[in-house]
Formats: structure tokens, sequence, C-alpha cells
């Protein structure tokens, strides 16, 4: 069964891709060439020359987007099935369709929201290439601190839970994560390379875009996966 449940980790992965591409289209391209068209507005002023493309921006913005989203989504896909595997029957009572929803608003929030809140998404012109190993290293820090928040107050959860009662013990255990958090948040060094002069609607827009993007891919694999997981026990409990 955990392959199978693996197989529509995958599809899932894929089609909530699609999905996060056209956003992605709609949404973020238009944000990322008025990025572009700043950034080269910068050069010319400046009297450099541009750095040459060596994939052209309409491959990166259909068919390379498209393979990179894809690509992402049917790996975020197969591990989601791979945890849903490992939490059915034994994190509480939940259906299948609960508790993948359950793990996909709990992923959206550990891998999106809580490291784009301190490090959020850039357009180009924004970030200095000097940098960008620092960011990369900072990002994924926040990351893994964010999931080791909310792996210590899963594990204080069943001691409160058993002492002050579910309700009460799930506040307290979201109290925890939440001072996790903020403690975690303000450790980590800020970074701030906006340009001079770039558009805030612009900046304010594209991470609108990424985190869009991403709340689209989460929901779907969320929703996607419960249903066909959903389908694939049922079967396998009539057979038993």
């Amino acid at each position: 069964m955990p392959g199978r449940l693996l197989t529509r980790g995958m599809i899932a992965g894929i089609i909530g891709a699609l999905l996060a591409f056209i956003f992605a289209k709609i949404f973020g391209e238009p944000q990322i060439n008025l990025a572009i068209a700043f950034e080269k507005a910068q050069d010319i002023a400046a009297g450099t020359t541009p750095e040459p493309e060596i994939v052209s921006r309409s491959i990166q913005a259909s068919f390379g987007l498209l393979i990179a989203a894809i690509m992402y989504g049917t790996a975020y896909g197969g591990i989601f099935a791979l945890i849903f595997s490992f939490a059915y029957g034994r994190i509480g009572q939940f259906s299948a369709r609960t508790l993948s929803l359950v793990i996909a608003m709990m992923s959206f929030i550990i891998f999106v929201l809580l490291p784009d809140l301190k490090y959020p998404p850039n357009p180009p012109a924004v970030g200095l290439s000097t940098t960008i190993n620092y960011r990369t290293e900072t990002y994924f820090g926040i990351i893994i601190l964010s999931l080791c928040s909310f792996a210590a107050a899963l594990m204080c959860s069943i001691p409160l839970i058993k002492r002050f009662g579910k309700w009460n013990g799930t506040i307290i255990t979201t109290l925890i994560f939440i001072s996790l958090t903020w403690l975690v948040q303000n450790q980590m060094p800020d970074i701030n390379e906006v340009p001079a002069h770039f558009p805030a609607v612009v900046l304010w827009r594209f991470r609108e875009a990424a985190i869009g993007m991403q709340l689209v891919l989460w929901s779907t694999i969320g929703l996607v996966f419960g249903a066909l997981a959903s389908h694939v026990l049922e079967k396998n409990n009539a057979t038993t």
C-alpha cells in the first residue's frame, strides 16, 4: 500500500505543480518582467553591460518554469505521501482526507510561510550576487529551525494533552510553537538588499505571487491526495 500511496502523492504533486504554473504565469511573470526592466535600466544608467542570458527569457518563462514546477511538485508529492503513510492511524483518529489537509497546512506553514516571513522571496534585481550563498544558507537554516520548533512543540503536546485535556493542551502546544518560532525569527540575521528606488508595488506583488503559488501547490496536494488516498484505503479495507 505505501507504494500505491507514493504514486498517488506524486500524481497529486504534478497536478498541484500544473495549477501553480498557471498561477505563476498569470500573477508572477508580469512582476518578473518589470523587475528585469528595472535591472536593465539600472545597468544602462551605470554604463555597465548587462550579463548575457545563458537561457533565453522566453524559455525560462515557459518550458523552464513548467519543468521546474513539475519536478518540484513531484518531489514534494512523494515526500508528502511518505509522511502521510507514517502518520495515518498513529496521530489521532483522522480520516484520510482530513489528515491530508492537516499535513498540507502544516507543510505550508513550516516550509513556506515561516521562512518567508523572515526571508521573503525577491524578484530579479533584488539581492547582491556576492551574498547568494549566504542568503541560501540562511534560508535553508530557518527552514530547519522551523521544523525543529514544530518537532519540539509536537513532543510537548502529548504530555500537555494528557495533563490539561485536548483543548487546553492544544492551545498550550500552539503557544509553545509560536514562542519558539518567534525566538528563531529574532535570532536569525536580517537581510535587506532591496535597491534604492526599486518599485515597492512590484516587490510586494511578486512576493504575493510567490506565496500564492506555494499556497496553490500545497492546497492542491492536500485535496487531491486526500481523495486519492481515501480511495486506496477504502479498497484496501474492503479486501482485508
